[in-house]
């Protein structure tokens, strides 16, 4: 899909892939993302200039001439780039929304935690040869927002020390979130976490202080499907052992096979033999939590985590697509702006083309009694 054509032409189109509950002219104000309307008098405005200047490569004074040439606005690129710069908070909380309509949680509707997930992606700006940023992200799932965003150069690394914990919180993390400091840091602030748990990544003991080995004791139950152990996370010198539950689902052979060529490729890439223990390890998948089983069941945790994963397949497949690693903003403040649009518009792109075969010549659905002489 032509995604310029898609913003020059067929705007209205694209609107109606809001959430109908967004009011983008009430929520720009909530946000300060409209102060005065001397300017930019509008959030459709605001959102269709944010938009245009994150998809088509246009310049801050393109995207202005643009505006100019459409009878849109009459603007300078600095006083476009004063607008979009305040832009972000309103657009995090517009990309929050957009996820909330797509997404249904299921089995979750009983926790008593507020739900976090946390990512992080890297971006370069065009003809960069390696990482110029990393943007780390929380989204709260219990109130549909985005309640972190933070750019940091490449060697920001993930860590769940980066984000701020509130008490019951329970964060959710993929492996590069599995480290001590991190969880510990988690508990610390009162919360919980729930994290994907590699046998090389995160060190654990049985509730004795006897270091543990998952692959062994699931070879004692080769017929089970659904496992979970008492454990506790290494303690080091600063960091004292800490209670944990392990979580154990067998893959599908189909699931495990696929890890296991995988592994495979990446040890033959580097010239190197698989290890037995990673390719019986690729049978499994794992979770580590320090949340109560009163407060969280394992079918539960490994639902809550297979969620956040769909949301994460979901966006480096549009991260491909509108090539939404490409920031070609400096300023931090802009480069959020840019970052947050590409996102919000790879949502509504995608929407707008999994509806276009509903769409017809005549521009509008049929119905009333001509649908009805039809269906006779």
């Amino acid at each position: 899909m032509d995604s310029f054509n898609v913003l020059d032409n067929q705007w209205q189109f694209l609107l109606k892939m809001l959430p109908p509950t967004v009011d983008l002219d009430s929520s720009a104000r909530e946000h300060g993302a409209i102060l005065r309307k001397r300017v930019v008098s509008s959030g459709e405005l605001l959102l269709r200039l944010a938009l245009v200047y994150s998809l088509t490569g246009f310049s801050l004074r393109q995207t202005a001439a643009w505006a100019c040439e459409k009878g849109l606005a009459n603007l300078s690129d600095v006083a476009l780039l004063n607008r979009l710069r305040g832009a972000s908070d309103w657009l995090g909380w517009l990309l929050a929304q957009i996820l909330a309509q797509r997404t249904q949680q299921r089995g979750l509707s009983g926790l008593s935690a507020r739900l976090r997930l946390v990512d992080a992606t890297t971006v370069s700006r065009p003809g960069s040869k390696g990482t110029d940023w990393r943007v780390h992200l929380g989204l709260n799932l219990t109130e549909f927002r985005i309640d972190s965003i933070e750019l940091t150069g490449p060697k920001g690394g993930e860590t769940l020390t980066r984000f701020s914990i509130s008490p019951g919180d329970l964060v959710v993390g993929d492996r590069g979130y599995a480290h001590r400091r991190g969880v510990h840091s988690v508990r610390q602030a009162q919360g919980h976490f729930l994290v994907r748990f590699h046998v090389q990544n995160l060190p654990v003991q049985d509730r004795e202080g006897t270091r543990f080995d998952v692959l062994a004791a699931l070879r004692q139950d080769p017929s089970g499907e659904l496992w979970e152990f008492a454990v506790q996370v290494d303690p080091e010198d600063d960091t004292p052992a800490l209670p944990a539950r392990l979580i154990v689902v067998r893959k599908s052979p189909q699931a495990a096979e696929h890890q296991r060529a995988k592994i495979r490729q990446e040890a033959a890439r580097k010239g190197r033999q698989p290890s037995v223990q990673s390719l019986e390890a690729a049978g499994y998948f794992m979770v580590l939590t320090s949340m109560p089983e009163e407060e969280l069941t394992a079918q539960q945790a490994l639902e809550i985590y297979r969620f956040r994963w769909q949301i994460e397949m979901k966006f480096k497949r549009l991260k491909g697509v509108l090539a939404l690693d490409e920031l070609a903003a400096k300023d931090p403040r802009l480069a959020q702006t840019f970052l947050l649009a590409k996102l919000v518009a790879a949502l509504l792109l995608e929407d707008l083309s999994e509806r276009f075969l509903d769409f017809s010549p005549w521009g509008y659905p049929l119905g009333g009694a001509f649908c009805e002489s039809l269906a006779d």
